[in-house]
């Protein structure tokens, strides 16, 4: 397929508003990148300059190392699916996914090659025949799908291509995209703002906030190594727990609980002694025990596991816990947790303290 390398691309518009600031990012032949942030982050307009849908401010986009900054969309040898489908209504599946193909004057013996091969990959060979409006949302959204594999293009551009599906359809497409990606080794951009999907589709994934790149890594990586406060709170379901600690000696002194340090831990927090830090901690590392007292709140039984809500003692700092099996906690009911792994932040920075910095 293709490596695509994105070197300091700044997004300014006329009205001197700065969308997107510095993005630097190599992407290897054959990877699945996902961008990932909230709404006005900066994702989709990143990904619509990789596409040549926005012009590029400063900086220089590679393809294949040959630069392509300004060359037209037309010529830039990408494909894009969009959230909204963009299917033509009176056209056949057959003639949407043979579309641009036609408009390139390819033989009609190719096309149809091309178009079957596609259908079946997707599991749409019986669906050729009818119009979109005949379709459900995930089929529609493979035939968009379809419609970009057809071209063979050198890089897929996926633009929140699930947002308009509901959460039982979701899962199946996203497997699909998955399953598309490894079948195809295609080098893909995906953009989402659903942390669930860059966590399951991602081969590494680029983690925004107001423009600007916070962490780039593998899923594993931003899940359990999160730079800063932001990506700790973003990746992550349900969102991890922060409080204001005191590191002192051997333990954290926080608003009404007092956890023990490691030996280890404390060789990480040299040089913040007697001084304020933020504590995380991902609710799934919560365990039965005796680092904090939690007057609960609300339990909710999700089978496997209960999702346990409460704030510590009375003191109104809140605590959601996950737990393994299924819990009986009512209202009024102290639980006692200890904390299986923590995570520790600079109270000025936020970036996250490794290594007694």
């Amino acid at each position: 397929m293709a490596t695509l390398s994105l070197q300091h691309i700044d997004k300014i518009y006329d009205n001197n508003v700065q969308a997107v600031f510095d993005f630097n990012l190599d992407v290897k032949d054959g990877e699945l990148i996902v961008l990932v942030g909230p709404s006005g982050c900066g994702k989709s307009t990143t990904l619509r300059m990789v596409a040549g849908l926005e012009d590029i401010s400063n900086g220089k986009l590679l393809l294949d190392g040959k630069d392509i900054t300004q060359t037209p969309a037309k010529d830039r040898d990408m494909a894009m699916v969009f959230q909204s489908y963009a299917l033509y209504g009176h056209m056949t599946i057959y003639e949407n996914m043979a579309f641009s193909l036609t408009l390139r004057k390819e033989n009609p013996n190719v096309i149809h090659k091309k178009v079957l091969a596609a259908a079946e990959i997707l599991g749409l060979t019986s669906q050729l025949n009818k119009k979109p409006a005949q379709l459900s949302g995930g089929q529609r959204q493979r035939v968009a799908m379809g419609r970009s594999i057809v071209r063979n293009p050198k890089v897929f551009l996926f633009d929140e291509p699930l947002s308009n599906l509901d959460a039982k359809l979701r899962g199946a497409t996203r497997r699909e995209i998955l399953l598309l990606h490894k079948r195809l080794q295609a080098t893909m951009l995906y953009v989402t703002h659903d942390q669930t999907e860059a966590l399951t589709l991602a081969d590494r994934i680029v983690c925004m906030s107001m423009g600007h790149v916070q962490q780039v890594g593998t899923p594993l990586e931003l899940y359990d190594s999160p730079d800063n406060v932001f990506v700790a709170s973003f990746i992550g379901l349900p969102p991890m727990n922060f409080y204001d600690v005191k590191v002192a000696g051997d333990a954290l002194q926080g608003n009404g609980f007092k956890v023990s340090l490691t030996a280890e831990e404390k060789a990480v927090l040299a040089g913040y002694e007697g001084k304020e830090i933020t504590l995380g901690v991902r609710p799934e590392n919560f365990a039965e025990g005796n680092d904090i007292k939690v007057t609960v709140t609300n339990n909710e039984n999700l089978g496997m596991n209960t999702l346990v809500y409460g704030s510590v003692g009375n003191t109104g700092v809140k605590v959601t816990a996950k737990l393994k099996g299924w819990q009986n906690y009512k209202m009024g009911d102290t639980a006692s947790f200890s904390i299986v792994k923590k995570h520790f932040f600079d109270k000025e920075t936020t970036n996250a303290i490794r290594g007694g910095k």
